[in-house]
C-alpha cells in the first residue's frame, strides 16, 4: 500500500518506539515523508535494527536511548531530535507501562512509575516539545480504551491513568490552540503486540467483550496517528479518539 507523502520535511519525535505500536508509529510516519527520531529504553537491538532498516531504505531516523521516568532523559531526547534534524513538528507519546494486580497487593512502586511514565512523560514531553513547535505542530498520546472500560480486575490504576491523558489533552488544547499547535489522544483496544498476543489466553478473553472479534494490528494504530499529524487534521485538537474493535461499545 502507497501512503501519501504528506509529511515531507517535518520532523517527529516517538517516545517508546522500538517495538510494537511504537514501531509501527515510526515506520509510518517515514513512510509518508518525516524524520523520525524514537526512544527506547531496553529494547537495545531492536531500536539498532529499527534505526538501520530505515536509513538503509533512504529514511531518516534516530535511536535515542531514554527512560520515560526520567525528566532529564526526556529533555535530552527532544534536544538530541532538534539538534539532528533541526526542528520538531511531531510529538507521539507513546511509551507506557501496564501493571495489573488485586487492591491490596498492588505495591506504591508500581504505583509510582505507573504514573511517571504513563502521565508525568506525556506532559514533560509536551511542555519540552511546545517549546520547539511552530504552527501547524502536533503532539499525539496513546492512551487506551480502558480510560473508557475496565472490565476486569486489578487494572484499577493502569485506567487511572490512560484517564489522565484525556484530561491533560483537553487542558493543554486550549493552551496550545492560539498557538496553531494540536493535541488529540489516541486510545486503542487490544492490540497485537509482544506484550499482549493475540493467541493468548488472555485475548481469548478480551475477544469475548468485543463487536468485531479480533485484536488490532499495530498499523492500523499508526494510520489513526498518521491522520492527526498529518495537516488534514489541523481542525482536530483536545479529542480522545477510540480505536478499540468495539470492546467500549
Amino acid at each position: 500500500m502507497t501512503h501519501p507523502t504528506n509529511l515531507i520535511g517535518k520532523t517527529a519525535l516517538v517516545q517508546g518506539g522500538s517495538r510494537g505500536i511504537g514501531a509501527a508509529i515510526v515506520k509510518r510516519l517515514v513512510e509518508q515523508g518525516a524524520a523520525v527520531a524514537f526512544t527506547f529504553v531496553s529494547s537495545e537491538a531492536k531500536a539498532q535494527e529499527l534505526q538501520d532498516s530505515i536509513t538503509a531504505a533512504g529514511g531518516k531516523a534516530l535511536a535515542i536511548k531514554a527512560d520515560s521516568a526520567n525528566a532529564e532523559d526526556i529533555r535530552d531526547a527532544v534536544a538530541q531530535t532538534v539538534e539532528t534534524f533541526g526542528g520538531l513538528d511531531i510529538l507521539v507519546n507513546n511509551a507506557g507501562v501496564l501493571a495489573i494486580a488485586p487492591l491490596d497487593e498492588f505495591t506504591l512502586e508500581d504505583f509510582d512509575r505507573t504514573l511517571a511514565i504513563n502521565v508525568r512523560s506525556v506532559f514533560i514531553a509536551s511542555q519540552e516539545a511546545a517549546r520547539h513547535m511552530k504552527e501547524g505542530g502536533r503532539i499525539i498520546n496513546i492512551g487506551s480504551t480502558n480510560a473508557d472500560r475496565m472490565p476486569f480486575a486489578g487494572g484499577g490504576v493502569y485506567a487511572m491513568s490512560k484517564s489522565a491523558l484525556v484530561g491533560l489533552t483537553k487542558g493543554l488544547a486550549r493552551d496550545l490552540g492560539p498557538r496553531g499547535i494540536t493535541i488529540n489522544n489516541v486510545q486503542p483496544g487490544p492490540v497485537d503486540t509482544d506484550m499482549n498476543p493475540a493467541d493468548s489466553d488472555f485475548a481469548e478473553t478480551l475477544m469475548g467483550l468485543m463487536a468485531i472479534p479480533r485484536y488490532g494490528k499495530s498499523e492500523e494504530i499508526a494510520a489513526m496517528v498518521a491522520y492527526l499529524a498529518g495537516p488534514e487534521a489541523g481542525y482536530v485538537t483536545g479529542a480522545s479518539l477510540t480505536i478499540d474493535g468495539g470492546f467500549g461499545a
